[in-house]
């Protein structure tokens, strides 16, 4: 009988020799070497405060001063960045009614989400580049291997300081898939001042979240931070229930200003709703479906996610900081649904077909060291990183219905929905393993007062392995890229700078981890871009803004011999312009004013799909022209306490879900509310309204028979409190 194994109890893979990438070992190596990067913490001198999440803040911003890893190494602030660099934190988002990562994302300039409201995986689209093999996600400056295009980890926001988006090109940072930009979330820290926050919520579709935090010291070198989250809903459609918690924790040690330890522990479980699409008819949403699902009465969706770190950092010299990171990051996910559907209008019936069970082990372990120097007008860091992932792959391809034991053809308006049942059994047929080593070096130059010169130079390589356990060839593949930036700012006033930069990157032709024997000649694509920008400070505090032009060209991406159409080769090119504005205004000091927008022209310059079709000038999928949000917030003081009023507007243009630009989809607009009302300090209760107008819209283009539907209108309650 061939190899199986039960979806919810997979072994972890054995240990090997690998600079003890074990956890134990690795927090052992760590602790004695007493180095990798702490990522996204400024230097150890002081413990940084955290911020309230209760009340109604007038002075949200862009974040220009605030110094960031997020976009370089160095620690440069934002405004001095050759980069664009995008900053909002937790309580910008919370006065928005934003919970979810996708959306806190979304708000951002340029960064359009495409993903499902309820599988809550992290997929977006930005600077004319569409999902995870271009657009990455990192948690304090470290990124997850991505398998199977799955990122559903962090789903919420509740635990984290603020998120940072690097857009363009982030290899120089990040490593490979990060060419179109990359979200870095920022958990928040420990911190020698006791806090305690609370969040309740209840809302629409019988939804509930709670949240705690809580932090401070333990002793005089001691610290904490503890975040719980947990939800849940029924969701508006059938099947909608969704629920899932977590836990974050952090302790550091701290006998002095110039050493730090940290450990990190975290665990996630997470069941979404169990929700694939809604039919379409001709491009179009049918509405009368909108609520319907047709999965089976026993699908499922279970994502589990446990991280381990630790971290140090100390100051040996007054110019050498040395820091180190060790970490292992677990994710098991399974899946078991009936995934596509056909609506037959004549007959009023719904087609099903792809029954998918697909289960996901993966395991990544990593260490990183890295020296920073302080050298009068250099900021120089040196840095090594190595990981392995390994992943395996249950399903049961080609994912035939079993037609005794299910009904393939439901009625659209009265399903019976019956079990999953398929021919195909679920087996492990894949076991994949990727070795990275990464070296990389960067340089902020001061330039006397005004002009900053920023350099950077990184080599990836990474060693594939993959095993074939049921049929198929084994492989060994070798990937390296080499990416690098250049770029100055310089600094016209007090409170302007204008900058440029040159840079390169690189992006797999498909998820690293679950490269296939059809791609395994295939290498990195690679890009470059050129961006020139400005960002300024004006008025004493009336307001910051910022803009950037940027150019990409990426080469080297998949596209049919001309000769032989049959034939997939390299050679394909595409590239994407474009303009991004951002700004906040307080024109008067009871009015705060958020406003976004990106112009994205991108087109393939050389492309060749199936049969030879030539779709050289058309736009990439899932790449809207257009996209813009705009917030604007009233506040007000009165006996009874202080009062915020906030409307919400979010724009995206139309888009394709193809290349030959053949099937298009409409944009859409969504409006939200809020109202907050603070009767004492520490304590806000917020009520927010998401789309207003109950809009019916996709967040990815409509493609083929169903489309994933965007959330309906919402009312939510919100109490929050901070002790």
């Amino acid at each position: 009988m061939p190899h199986t194994r039960a979806l919810d109890a997979r072994q972890a893979p054995a240990a090997r020799p690998f600079l003890s990438l074990a956890p134990r070992a690795t927090w052992l190596a760590c602790l004695l070497a007493v180095p990798p990067a702490l990522a996204q913490q400024p230097a150890p001198a002081t413990l940084p405060a955290v911020t309230s999440t209760a009340a109604p803040h007038p002075g949200a911003g862009l974040g220009l001063r605030q110094p960031s890893l997020s976009g370089s190494r160095t620690g440069l602030a934002t405004r001095d960045l050759p980069a664009s660099l995008d900053v909002v934190d937790s309580e910008t988002w919370q006065q928005r009614g934003d919970t979810r990562m996708a959306d806190i994302v979304g708000r951002t300039v340029g960064m359009v989400p495409l993903s499902a409201s309820g599988y809550s995986s992290l997929s977006f689209s930005a600077r004319g580049f569409t999902g995870t093999n271009s657009v990455g996600i990192a948690e304090d400056g470290v990124r997850l291997s991505v398998a199977a295009g799955t990122t559903p980890y962090p789903a919420d926001g509740w635990g984290y300081e603020r998120v940072e988006v690097l857009r363009g090109p982030a290899s120089i940072l990040y490593g490979s898939g990060t060419v179109g930009g990359t979200v870095n979330v920022v958990r928040k820290q420990p911190s020698r001042e006791v806090v305690r926050e609370a969040l309740v919520s209840a809302g629409s579709h019988g939804s509930a979240r709670l949240g705690l935090g809580a932090g401070g010291p333990l002793d005089e070198t001691l610290s904490y931070r503890l975040d719980a989250y947990g939800h849940s809903t029924n969701g508006e459609r059938d099947f909608g229930r969704a629920k899932g918690g977590k836990l974050m924790s952090t302790l550091r040690w701290q006998p002095d200003a110039r050493v730090r330890l940290e450990l990190l522990a975290d665990v996630s479980d997470q069941h979404p709703e169990r929700y694939f699409g809604t039919p379409a008819l001709n491009g179009a949403i049918v509405p009368a479906l909108r609520r319907s699902n047709y999965n089976s009465d026993d699908s499922t969706i279970t994502i589990r996610d446990q991280r381990v770190r630790a971290r140090a950092s100390w100051q040996v010299s007054d110019w050498l900081t040395l820091q180190g990171e060790a970490y292992h990051f677990s994710a098991d996910r399974h899946w078991k649904n009936i995934e596509a559907y056909r609506y037959d209008p004549a007959r009023q019936s719904v087609t099903r077909s792809d029954y998918l069970e697909i289960g996901h082990d993966l395991r990544q372990s990593g260490n990183r060291l890295e020296a920073a120097i302080d050298a009068g007008a250099h900021k120089l860091v040196l840095g090594w990183e190595a990981t392995r992932a390994r992943f395996s792959q249950d399903s049961n391809t080609p994912y035939r219905p079993d037609p005794a034991r299910t009904q393939t053809v439901v009625s659209a308006f009265d399903p019976q929905r019956g079990q999953w049942a398929s021919l195909d059994p679920t087996l492990t047929r894949i076991d994949t393993e990727a070795t990275t080593h990464d070296v990389y070096v960067e340089d902020a130059w001061k330039l006397g007062d005004r002009f900053t010169l920023l350099a950077g130079l990184r080599r990836d390589v990474t060693e594939l392995q993959r095993r074939e356990l049921v049929s198929g060839t084994p492989f060994d593949k070798t990937l390296a890229g080499t990416a690098w930036r250049v770029g100055g700012s310089w600094k016209l006033a007090a409170d302007t700078n204008v900058y440029a930069q040159l840079s390169q990157g690189h992006d797999p032709v498909t998820n690293i981890l679950t490269l296939n024997l059809a791609s395994r000649d295939f290498k990195l694509t690679s890009a470059r871009q050129a961006e020139v920008g400005i960002k300024q400070a004006f008025g004493q505090g009336l307001g910051e803004w910022t803009a950037a032009l940027y150019r990409i060209e990426k080469k080297d991406i998949i596209t049919r011999d001309p000769v032989t159409p049959s034939l997939s080769v390299q050679g394909g090119r595409q590239h994407s312009q474009g303009l991004e504005w951002s700004a906040v205004l307080r024109p008067h000091a009871q009015w705060r004013i958020e406003a976004n927008y990106a112009y994205t022209d991108a087109r393939f310059d050389e492309l060749r799909e199936a049969g030879g079709a030539d779709r050289s000038g058309n736009r990439p999928s899932n790449v809207p022209r257009h996209s813009a949000n705009l917030w604007g917030h009233y506040s007000a003081d009165s006996s009874a306490g202080a009062w915020q009023a906030s409307l919400g507007v979010r724009a995206v243009g139309a888009r394709f879900a193809d290349n030959a630009n053949l099937a298009p989809t409409g944009g859409y607009v969504v409006w939200d509310a809020a109202l907050a009302w603070q009767p004492r300090a520490g304590t806000t209760l917020r009520l927010t309204a998401r789309n207003l107008a109950d809009r019916l819209y996709s967040y990815s283009a409509v493609s083929g028979t169903q489309a994933l539907v965007g959330d309906g209108r919402r009312i939510d309650l919100t109490a929050q409190f901070l002790f």
